[in-house]
């Protein structure tokens, strides 16, 4: 039986037919984890896959709907770990979805080198925050801010997981995308595919999804851009696919567009 806290309720991942345990006092996923989730290649049949900042475990959630491989969400805050192995246990894929409990940092060692078809990771964004952020929300200061980890940490051990040849997928903030092509070369990720996201046409874009090839040979795509909302303020029929899947009706599920970096 699922055992939920005072503050915590269980969401609908509409296009996936699953659920997830949330918090708006703690931690709700936004749509940067959406977009990754459906941007990375994944292999379909069998494979292994990890994804670092794992949350609470909404990216193995949604990879688990596109491959039947193996996935292990890295996650350092115990609070979100926990909700994560609950979600997991809820939706019956414990055998397929594993959750570990520490610092990206630490993972090749405990996981292994070098073993992974694919890994994902949706990073802090921006740097260290004031006393007074922090105090206001610790656990979003840490998943918003490079308090634990930096993009260098994480970078870093998504290559020293990711098999050669295999494959690792960031969403970031397009104002880090020299800083993230500077060091996928430094730790031997060599970038292939970028797609931006703009809130709407006539816009800047705000969300910067990228996948590297581990010693791969230097061509990179930049694939057609990708919009959120229309001219009328509603979501894309793209975004709506990908949220609802083909039940495209006017609910958000799990979805907290301000709960994390937007």
């Amino acid at each position: 039986m699922l055992s939920l806290r005072e503050d915590e309720r269980l969401d609908y991942l509409l296009a996936e037919n699953l659920r997830i345990i949330q918090s708006p006092n703690v931690f709700s996923f936004s749509l940067d984890a959406v977009l990754l989730a459906r941007f990375v290649w994944v292999p379909i049949q069998k494979g292994k896959i990890v994804d670092l900042c794992s949350g609470n475990g909404v990216i193995p959630l949604f990879l688990s709907a596109r491959t039947k491989g193996s996935i292990i969400g890295v996650e350092i805050q115990e609070r979100l770990y926990d909700m994560a192995v609950r979600s997991i246990q809820y939706n019956k894929l414990a055998d397929r979805l594993h959750m570990m409990h520490g610092d990206l940092k630490d993972a090749p060692k405990q996981l292994g080198y070098e073993k992974y078809d694919v890994v994902t990771c949706n990073p802090p964004y921006f740097p260290t925050p004031s006393r007074e952020e922090i105090n206001i929300n610790e656990h979003l200061a840490i998943a918003r801010h490079e308090i634990l980890c930096t993009l260098e940490d994480a970078i870093r051990s998504a290559s020293q997981l990711v098999k050669q040849g295999g494959k690792v997928a960031f969403v970031n903030r397009p104002g880090r995308l020299i800083d993230m092509i500077e060091l996928m070369r430094k730790y031997r990720l060599e970038p292939k595919r970028i797609q931006f996201v703009y809130p709407k046409a006539g816009k800047e874009a705000n969300m910067l999804l990228i996948e590297a090839i581990k010693d791969g040979s230097p061509e990179l795509k930049i694939l057609e851009p990708m919009f959120v909302y229309d001219e009328n303020n509603q979501y894309t029929p793209t975004m709506k696919e990908m949220l609802y899947g083909s039940n495209q009706v006017n609910e958000t599920g799990g979805l907290d567009d301000s709960a994390k970096k937007l």
